[in-house]
């Protein structure tokens, strides 16, 4: 069982190409495959698949123990897991306590760490797709389009329906790519002129 601290807080975050990662107190979350093996491929939240039954094993686990984990997983999804619609959320180890004490049997909490409760609920933290985009970049949206070679006002469409169809992610990934590339083949040729030097 885990240590739980009151500034503990559980953080998911989905990559903008898709990548989902799930920490607590700042280091991964456990899949926790071994005790629970219903979804190898990672977590996922939004949904009550089983990467996202998943995630509810692992969290639950993570404050409890084996048995209340495996017994609530389901529930724990439906009432939080799955309304976690946005692309970066954080749930404090204190809350998800408070939903075990809440709704699961009491003799399943004897082995629970106790911590502080703390009033505040799921917080949902809004993203914008292009704007983070840009920001990651560290370009404007009339650099993005034209990188992509498309209108601006197709960029700002983008960027007021906060999503990018399939094949502007494409192209972004593609040029993203190119720029890690580009960065290696220059540390590359710094690298030999260093040496032709010497």
């Amino acid at each position: 069982m885990a240590i739980t601290l009151n500034n503990h807080v559980f953080k998911g975050h989905r990559a903008l190409l898709g990548s989902k990662y799930v920490t607590y107190g700042e280091v991964e979350l456990p899949t926790r495959y071994e005790q629970f093996p219903l979804s190898s491929s990672g977590f996922d939240w939004g949904n009550g698949g089983k990467a996202s039954q998943q995630l509810a094993f692992a969290m639950l686990y993570q404050l409890s123990n084996e048995e209340l984990a495996t017994k609530y997983a389901t529930q724990y999804t439906n009432s939080i897991v799955s309304t976690l619609t946005s692309r970066d959320w954080l749930i404090a180890a204190s809350e998800v306590l408070e939903w075990i004490e809440e709704n699961c049997e009491t003799h399943s909490l004897q082995k629970l760490t106790p911590v502080n409760k703390v009033t505040k609920k799921v917080k949902k933290v809004k993203t914008n797709v292009v704007k983070e985009i840009c920001k990651e970049l560290s370009i404007t949206q009339k650099n993005l389009a034209e990188i992509l070679e498309v209108p601006e006002g197709t960029v700002s469409s983008w960027a007021v329906k906060n999503e990018i169809p399939r094949l502007g992610k494409k192209a972004i990934e593609f040029y993203i790519l190119n720029v890690k590339n580009q960065k290696i083949v220059d540390s590359y040729r710094s690298f030999k002129k260093l040496l032709e030097a010497s």
